[in-house]
């Protein structure tokens, strides 16, 4: 038999055991900064704005791992005081970190396609 909580009202759930805690795992303010970092690398360098989910199209692992690379560099070169510059300026610690989480995500991305696609 499977536990039961019960809460003061005499509502009764199942315990949360064993289930995903999105809200517990990752945290707003992270996620709030990584779309808005999104949202300025939306524009294109020919003015053109791209969809926010353009990049589930499909982009090759290796630009993923060699664009992961240069934003490793990044934090690494900022981490020991030194300025860093890319097309689109001035790279802040944060705009660093927000660019190996997407490429991480879309590495993934591609990576759980293939394996969704094999069965």
């Amino acid at each position: 038999m499977g536990k039961i909580r019960e809460f003061d009202t005499g509502a009764t759930r199942d315990t949360e055991e064993g289930k995903l805690n999105y809200i517990k795992a990752l945290d707003p303010l992270v996620l709030q900064t990584y779309v808005e970092y999104l949202g300025r690398h939306r524009v294109q360098s020919d003015g053109n704005l791209r969809d926010w989910d353009n990049w589930k199209k499909g982009i090759d692992k290796q630009t993923y791992l060699e664009s992961e690379d240069r934003h490793h560099r990044a934090i690494w070169l900022l981490s020991q005081g030194y300025p860093v510059y890319d097309n689109h300026g001035p790279v802040t610690e944060k705009d660093a970190l927000c660019g190996v989480i997407f490429n991480s995500m879309g590495r993934l991305y591609e990576l759980l396609k293939e394996e969704n696609n094999e069965g």
